[in-house]
């Protein structure tokens, strides 16, 4: 299986630097996790964006940064990754982060979704929140 990450921006207008080594860190967060990196799919959008997809396909009406579809299977962690940059924007200034940072934060986040992790109750976002400061820790960007 060919690996693919594409980069979509819908609704906004946002330019994504550094995608060839964004691509290889995300494919070396895979391998760290023993998982070998599929189709990837990142869809940049507006708040807007965003809370049409979530009201259509998970029934929720609130904002959110991220949401994930799972399309992995036995060739590959899969999926459509989707990524509202205004949330992103807010959220880095409310927690006194970088834009950039924050955005890869939640990059790293939709995959690890894929990846088998949850975020549901207090311990598992103890872990992903570690899983996260441990990826952004290897970027080498």
């Amino acid at each position: 299986m060919n690996t693919s990450v594409f980069f979509h921006f819908e609704d906004l207008h946002f330019s994504l630097l550094q995608k060839r080594k964004i691509t290889q860190w995300l494919n070396d967060c895979c391998v760290k996790e023993k998982k070998k990196l599929g189709d990837l799919n990142y869809i940049f959008c507006s708040d807007k964006y965003l809370l049409k997809v979530n009201k259509k396909y998970l029934d929720h009406n609130y904002l959110t940064d991220v949401i994930t579809f799972d399309n992995t299977s036995p060739d590959g962690v899969s999926g459509d990754i989707f990524i509202s940059y205004d949330r992103v924007k807010d959220n880095a200034k409310s927690f006194g982060q970088n834009r950039v940072d924050e955005l890869h934060r939640v990059m790293i986040h939709g995959l690890l979704h894929l990846i088998g992790y949850s975020d549901k109750n207090p311990e598992q976002q103890k872990v992903m929140k570690s899983k996260e400061d441990f990826y952004l820790s290897l970027r080498a960007f």
